[in-house]
């Protein structure tokens, strides 16, 4: 690392003087701790489990599908004027009386056979278990690089109001002296002018240095879900030597890799199976379906009598049933076999078998754009790496020779042999050499860390 780099790195470490204006209680983040606030509170990703949590459910319903069922109901009514009394038998007409009846029964029922729509269900609701699982993982990870990428853009703000400031200090000294020239008769109005006006730009690009680190800083907590007035301030990472970067990277090196791992492509798959399942479960409404059941049932009616033969009078008598006695007689079971066979129900289950094969067609080109575009960004990902690489070089000798041209130029100035035009183009150049400079540091970070993203490796400075 060359003395400009090592100087421009070092600077970093003192750029935190921009955050003395928060005032006391400033709480230092670093980039994992700003990563982890941000997973930690980010509301897409709540949203994204309360989904799974809801598939997670819908899993747990369709293995319960195998058990049998229970069920059971009670019924007690009050009757009035005429109708047929199932419990006695009997047409009932009482006028204004009323007739109590009660009634309960308890069924049970399971399925023997469904042309494996069960079992393709539970397949199906596992598959797309996984499949928001690795939803929540992209968003994860989506969210991390943008907490890296603003991370860094934070502190490219901090060097570059640094350099501002120092830019700006540098003007005002150039109008000192040009003040003092013009008192003695050494300068005229238009170098005092132009020594005035090269302030105020460095003013504006201060201004605008501070401005941008503002917003940045709060986009940092808008990630984060942080309170925006909250007083914060960034860990500077250690920056190692920027040239040492691995940049042979080959998109096929990193795609291989991160096509095994990386959540979109396991949504796109998961999606896959989940498609491919449900035209097993759609092909399971064209088979017959056959199922075993059983029923406990009794029933009470106040208006049951037995007529009691008199063999002496050759009549009989009525005695009121008594309610335990209608429980025992009444009570009764059934069990049975149910085969129901689908004949014409309106096309209706041969559609939804033709709708799920082109699903699950629609899904498998899914699968395989994501895998494309995956292929095409990792591709552009290696070669932003290397473009950034050789801007970072290209504006590191753009900025080495400016600084020596300004240098010379104002050296040249101060003995009267260069006119303040001069000296302000060349203060012009040198700035916006500086500011590329910073900018390319930063973007070769970023783009590294991108590759490192996709590799799988951990995003931290």
């Amino acid at each position: 690392m060359n003395i400009l780099t090592k100087m421009l790195v070092s600077g970093v470490f003192t750029s935190f003087a921009v955050a003395s204006s928060y005032g006391q209680g400033v709480e230092t983040i670093s980039l994992r701790q700003a990563v982890d606030s941000a997973l930690q509170n980010n509301l897409q990703i709540k949203q994204a489990q309360f989904q799974s949590a809801i598939t997670d459910e819908n899993l747990k319903q369709s293995k319960f599908e195998l058990y049998p069922s229970l069920n059971s109901s009670f019924s007690a009514n009050k009757r009035f004027g005429l109708y047929f009394d199932q419990t006695s038998g009997g047409l009932v007409s009482k006028g204004t009386q009323s007739t109590n009846t009660a009634g309960g029964n308890l069924s049970s029922d399971i399925s023997l056979f469904s042309g494996g729509r069960l079992r393709n269900q539970i397949l199906q609701n596992k598959a797309l278990l996984m499949s928001d699982q690795s939803n929540i993982e992209k968003i994860k990870n989506d969210l991390s690089l943008s907490v890296v990428n603003t991370y860094l853009q934070v502190l490219n703000n901090m060097d570059l109001i640094k350099a501002s400031e120092q830019q700006l200090a540098l003007s005002n000294q150039q109008l000192q002296i040009a003040q003092k020239n013009f008192d003695v008769g050494n300068n005229t109005q238009a170098d005092l002018s132009q020594a005035k006006a090269q302030v105020a730009t460095n003013q504006l690009s201060l201004t605008n240095a501070q401005n941008a680190f503002e917003l940045s800083l709060l986009d940092l907590k808008q990630l984060m879900e942080m309170d925006p007035q909250r007083n914060i301030r960034l860990e500077t990472p250690v920056i190692g030597d920027l040239d040492q970067i691995e940049s042979s990277y080959s998109g096929y090196q990193v795609y291989s890799k991160a096509v095994g791992n990386y959540p979109d492509i396991k949504v796109a798959e998961y999606n896959t199976q989940a498609s491919e399942y449900g035209i097993k479960i759609a092909k399971g409404a064209l088979y017959p379906t056959l199922s075993f059941g059983g029923q406990l049932y009794n029933n009470y009616s106040n208006n049951t009598y037995d007529q009691i033969p008199d063999p002496l009078t050759n009549t009989s008598t009525k005695r009121k049933v008594s309610f335990g006695e209608q429980l025992n007689r009444n009570f009764g079971q059934s069990i049975g076999f149910n085969l129901s066979i689908p004949i014409f129900n309106n096309y209706r289950s041969r559609a939804n078998y033709n709708i799920a094969k082109l699903r699950y067609q629609n899904a498998k080109a899914s699968e395989q754009l994501a895998k494309n575009n995956l292929n095409k960004i990792i591709n552009q990902a290696v070669q932003d790496l290397k473009s950034a690489i050789e801007n970072y070089r290209a504006t590191e000798s753009a900025f080495i020779s400016s600084k020596d041209a300004f240098e010379a130029i104002q050296q040249r100035y101060d003995v009267g042999l260069a006119n303040s035009i001069e000296l302000n183009t060349s203060q012009t150049n040198y700035n916006k050499a500086e500011f590329d400079f910073i900018q390319a540091k930063y973007n070769v970070i970023f783009r590294n860390k991108v590759i490192d993203f996709y590799l799988g490796n951990p995003l931290t400075l």
